[in-house]
Parts: C-alpha cells; sequence; structure tokens
C-alpha cells in the first residue's frame, strides 16, 4: 500500500491515469518515437498487430487505422469457449469497418486443464510470431495499457521481485526477427474505453478476464480496487525501473564483449575466471534456452564455488584453461519433427535444402558415438549436446560438424542457427521515452 500522494505521470502532456479518449496526434507522437518503421507503402511488409477483439487491442486497432494504411490485424482464436469463433469473426468485421486487413489463426490443440492461461499464452505469441514471419512483418503492436503495467510492477513487488523485475513490460522487447512494440503503456484502460466509445466502436469482454478461480484474476481484481495515485506509483516505479535495466543491460553487453565469447554451437567460451553475476545469469538463460533467468542466489553460489556443476539447465566445464559454458544433455527438449524454420530447444533453428525428404526426419540431441574423426577432435561431451538431425533412429547429420550420412546427400546444406529466445544482451526498451516531438 502506498500512503504519501503521488503525483500524476505525465505522458505528453496527459495525465497517464486520465480517463479522457486518446487523441490520434498523441498516439501518432508515441508511435514516432518507438520507430523506426517500414515506409506506409504496400510494396512493404505490414506492421502486425494483435488484436483480441477487447478493448485495449481493438483502440489499438482504431488508432493504428488513422496513423498509417499498411496494416495487417491477426486475431487468435483459442478455441476454449463455445463463443469464441464467433466472436473472432466479429472482431474481423469491426476490423473491415476501420479499412484493417484481419487474418484469423485458430489454436487447434490447446486443451483445457493445468496451467491454462500460460499454455494459452506460450501457445498465441508462438502462432502470433508464426503469422508474422510468413507475411514478412517485423513489428508486431500489442495491447498492453497503463494499468497492465502497473499491475505487473505491483505484482512483482509483492513476489519480492528484484529491481531489474519491476521494469514490467518493455515498450519494445526485441525477439529474434521481430520486435514486440507496446505502445500503449502511457495510456489507461478506462481512457481506450473511452476513446472507443467516443467513436461508437463496441469490443467483446472475455468473460475468463472476471474468472476468480485463477490468481492473477483475484490479484487483478484487488489491484483494480487501488486508487489512481496508488496505480501511479507502481507506473512510476516500473519506469524507472526500466532505465536502471537499461544501464544495467548496456553494462552487461559491454562485459560480455570483453569476458565472454558465444559461439555457434551454443557454447559459451568465458576465460579463465566466472565473470560477474549478472552476466553470468544472463548467459545461463540463453545457452539453456530459458525464458527468464535463473535465481541470483543460485549463480551467486556458482561463482563462489568456482568448480564444475550444472544449472538452470546448462553445465560448466573446465577445459584448456577456460571456463566453458554448454547446454545440459539431459536438459535438452526431445526429439521432434524437422521442417523447414522449426526452433529446437528453444535455441536453434533449422533451415534445410529445398530437395530434402522431410518425412520422418528428426531433430535430436547429437548425443555419444561419433567418432573422433567426425568430431574433428573436439570431446565427445561438448559434441553430445549439439542438435543433429536423425532418421529411423538413426543419427544421419550434425551440421556444426559439417558430417552428413553418407546415403543422405540431400541434407548437405542443412544448418541450425543458434538463436535463443532472449539474447544475451539485449535491445529492449524500458522506461520513459522521449516526448520532445
Amino acid at each position: 500500500m502506498v500512503s504519501e500522494k503521488v503525483s500524476a505521470p505525465v505522458f505528453f502532456g496527459r495525465d497517464v491515469f486520465s480517463d479522457q479518449p486518446v487523441s490520434l496526434a498523441c498516439f501518432a507522437q508515441c508511435m514516432a518515437q518507438l520507430g523506426p518503421f517500414f515506409p506506409d507503402q504496400s510494396d512493404y511488409p505490414p506492421i502486425a498487430m494483435a488484436v483480441s477483439g477487447g478493448g485495449d487491442s481493438l483502440c489499438l486497432a482504431w488508432l493504428a487505422s488513422f496513423w498509417r494504411k499498411n496494416l495487417l490485424a491477426l486475431v487468435v482464436d483459442h478455441g476454449l469457449r463455445p463463443e469464441s469463433g464467433q466472436e473472432a469473426q466479429q472482431t474481423i468485421a469491426r476490423l473491415q469497418a476501420m479499412n484493417i486487413p484481419a487474418q484469423l489463426l485458430v489454436l487447434t490443440d490447446l486443451k483445457k486443464g493445468s496451467a491454462m492461461a500460460h499454455r494459452a499464452r506460450e501457445a498465441r505469441y508462438a502462432r502470433l510470431i508464426a503469422a508474422c514471419q510468413e507475411y514478412g512483418c517485423t513489428d508486431l503492436l500489442l495491447g498492453h495499457q497503463a494499468d497492465d503495467l502497473a499491475e505487473t510492477v505491483w505484482m512483482r513487488q509483492n513476489s519480492s521481485s528484484g529491481p531489474e523485475g519491476l521494469a514490467g513490460m518493455g515498450w519494445i522487447t526485441v525477439r529474434p526477427d521481430i520486435r514486440l512494440i507496446r505502445p500503449l503503456l502511457g495510456f489507461s484502460r478506462l481512457a481506450l474505453r473511452n476513446t472507443l466509445r467516443q467513436a461508437c466502436v463496441e469490443w467483446v469482454d472475455d468473460p475468463s478476464n472476471q474468472d476468480q478461480r485463477a490468481e492473477r484474476v483475484r490479484l487483478r481484481l484487488r489491484f483494480l480496487l487501488q486508487e489512481n495515485d496508488q496505480r501511479a506509483h507502481f507506473w512510476k516505479l516500473g519506469m524507472q525501473s526500466g532505465q536502471l535495466r537499461m544501464c544495467k543491460e548496456r553494462e552487461r553487453a559491454a562485459q560480455l564483449a570483453q569476458h565472454a565469447v558465444m559461439c555457434p554451437e551454443g557454447w559459451a567460451m568465458l576465460g579463465s575466471e566466472l565473470p560477474d553475476v549478472d552476466v553470468l545469469a544472463a548467459l545461463i538463460r540463453s545457452v539453456g534456452g530459458a525464458e527468464y533467468p535463473p535465481a541470483q542466489s543460485a549463480v551467486v553460489r556458482l561463482k563462489d564455488m568456482a568448480t564444475e556443476a550444472t544449472l538452470a539447465g546448462t553445465r560448466f566445464i573446465y577445459h584448456k584453461q577456460q571456463w566453458m559454458l554448454m547446454r545440459e544433455e539431459a536438459a535438452m527438449a526431445p526429439a521432434q519433427q524437422a521442417e523447414n524454420g522449426t526452433v529446437w530447444d528453444n535455441r536453434f533453428v533449422l533451415y534445410l535444402p529445398v530437395s530434402v525428404q522431410k518425412e520422418g526426419l528428426m531433430i535430436a540431441g547429437a548425443g555419444y558415438g561419433l567418432a573422433r574423426k567426425i568430431r574433428n577432435g573436439q570431446q565427445a561431451k561438448f559434441c553430445a549436446v549439439l542438435p543433429a538431425l536423425w532418421r529411423a533412429g538413426k543419427r544421419v547429420a550434425v551440421p556444426h560438424l559439417g558430417w552428413v550420412a553418407e546415403n543422405e546427400p540431400d541434407l548437405h546444406g542443412a544448418e541450425f542457427i543458434f538463436r535463443p529466445t532472449v539474447s544475451v544482451s539485449s535491445s529492449n526498451v524500458y522506461g520513459a521515452i522521449a516526448q520532445d516531438s
């Protein structure tokens, strides 16, 4: 609970938690700070938007329709409620009335059960990003707003998150091949809905957002009872923590350049001494293919011990008078079907020649048993965690070693690109953005 009065944060001349409709000029000013974007011409890829049909994302679409014409709305139907298909079609009709092309994305393999919200979120983002790649979009606009940011910071503070966690969500999150952009973080939920009311645009309210069986919903409803000055406190805390996070990420990038070398095989060479804890945590996250870094206390213990160990799906080895960080074999993803563009183990993207017969072709770890001449003299424990292609239970290619089985000549040219979900150094944008347009 925040006891003292907090001054209202101002964003492009307006109170962040004002209930007044968002002007087109204010939205355009905000977007100008989040570029650069492709020219607004049909021969360039469109800017994509994730539109659920709710008040936040539909307001984003409405504002964006006046900002530029070359847009693509992506509407995801989770199929978890009987009426979801009808709501998706209704949303597409509303987008078409705004002259925004829309594409329906249906999730067919999402089952009800434990961790439903988390699994739905992961499936939604995976499908959205795949659609962006299909249409050549490099920017995806999301409808998170000021209340979402303040709520996230409040929840993280209640769970004793560190300073970087209190940054909440960024204006821009950079992922491989795409930027996730949240242009509404300076506008309140109520302001967005009032914008739609003023424009006589209806939206869909998802009943799951009021289902108090979900802990996140219960926490959100508690947060909504707070006064604007309390929300302002957490919004400001998120902005301040975001500035701190970007400063630390710049420092981390400088240290990485000095003390670590990332290898295309997914290993990291760290020199004779382990780097600082923050850098070490970032390396563990990327090499382990994780979305979040390990607990800082565990990284501190590992650094203090300075001995070979495993942590968060990675393995530390002292090899030829230097530390090596590699994937832990037991933690790697199971085998999966090989397709062009498949992401395996949250770290490697597969690219296959057009002539390859994909039926029965699988991706899995290379494992042990590779002849020394195939390993090019490298130790077996390093090669065991490389991605490999398998067919009928037999290893047929290890692209990082340049090896292809004699009976699979079409696999020459196949490659795995190391592209973890979260890169070691970040280009994300947190905190206050410039407001001098």
